[in-house]
């Protein structure tokens, strides 16, 4: 419970920097990629086994933290765009409706336990989820020229919580948690450089102390939040569809807390109403575990 909670909270503080971005203007960019650097040091300095570079390509779970890597920062940029396209809304309900992805995965992959309280835990939780993050009172207008791009984001980022649940049963070992991190953000910080490159090389790139402060600020929670979720699935507590579950809706719930109480937010009643379902849906989850 104690690495769900921390996983929870430090995709909270996520939020938290995100919502900083906007105040302080940071390039998103930039600092996304000061960030995945900032993460892969942390995977560095918590791997307690020494670690052996050299070898680290002939780790069976190598070539799907280079995919991961790259995932991670496609999907960013497709969040990027939908944001633009189609408003935050639209990237905060693809990016957390995917928990449907690994939670069908995990039911039907592994098999786990299908009783009526954890289902209903589920429907009340993508219910929850739909209605507290919509922040206006017309909902989600999408252009459907545009709505490719929200779909590729629901995908994606479904698909990267389902290969971490495959990858943390099947091939990463306890003690190499830290490391296996370390490379998807290192494949994600590498992709980054590239990109600010090529937009340097076009004379588009400006060097803002404030952006390499804001990736620092942001990559310890990122490394954190994935670090915890793996701890997460592999205490038991609950199996790998409610702690997806569980973690999603939570961390909707508690950002929305956090934007009331740091940054002055109004809720709507389709968000409160959202907040009291995201509450019941937790409650069912774990009486169906207990």
């Amino acid at each position: 419970m104690i690495a769900l909670l921390f996983s929870i909270l430090s995709s909270t503080m996520i939020f938290v920097v995100f919502k900083l971005f906007s105040k302080y203007k940071i390039n998103t960019l930039h600092a996304l990629t000061v960030n995945y650097v900032t993460a892969c040091f942390c995977g560095i300095i918590f791997q307690k086994e020494a670690i052996d570079f050299v070898a680290i390509p002939n780790y069976s779970w190598f070539p799907f933290a280079l995919i991961l890597g790259a995932l991670f920062i496609t999907v960013f940029n497709l969040m990027a765009l939908t944001t633009q396209r189609s408003g935050l809304s639209a990237v905060s309900v693809a990016t957390k409706m995917s928990v449907v992805i690994p939670i069908v995965f995990g039911l039907i992959y592994y098999n786990e336990s299908f009783g009526i309280l954890k289902i209903t835990g589920i429907i009340f939780a993508l219910f929850a989820v739909y209605l507290a993050s919509i922040k206006s009172k017309e909902g989600i207008a999408i252009k459907r020229s545009n709505f490719i791009y929200p779909i590729l984001v629901f995908l994606g980022s479904g698909l990267i919580d389902t290969t971490i649940k495959y990858l943390e049963g099947a091939l990463i070992a306890e003690h190499d948690i830290p490391i296996f991190s370390a490379i998807i953000y290192a494949m994600a910080g590498v992709i980054g450089f590239v990109i600010v490159a090529f937009q340097a090389g076009k004379g588009n790139f400006k060097f803002k102390f404030k952006n390499v402060l804001g990736g620092i600020a942001l990559g310890i929670p990122n490394y954190f939040s994935i670090y915890f979720l793996v701890q997460a699935l592999r205490s038991g507590i609950f199996d790998s569809s409610g702690v997806f579950t569980i973690n999603n809706v939570a961390i909707v719930m508690f950002s929305t807390f956090v934007g009331i109480l740091l940054f002055k937010e109004k809720l709507l009643v389709k968000n409160w109403i959202g907040i009291g379902l995201a509450v019941l849906s937790i409650i069912l989850i774990a009486f169906e575990k207990w």
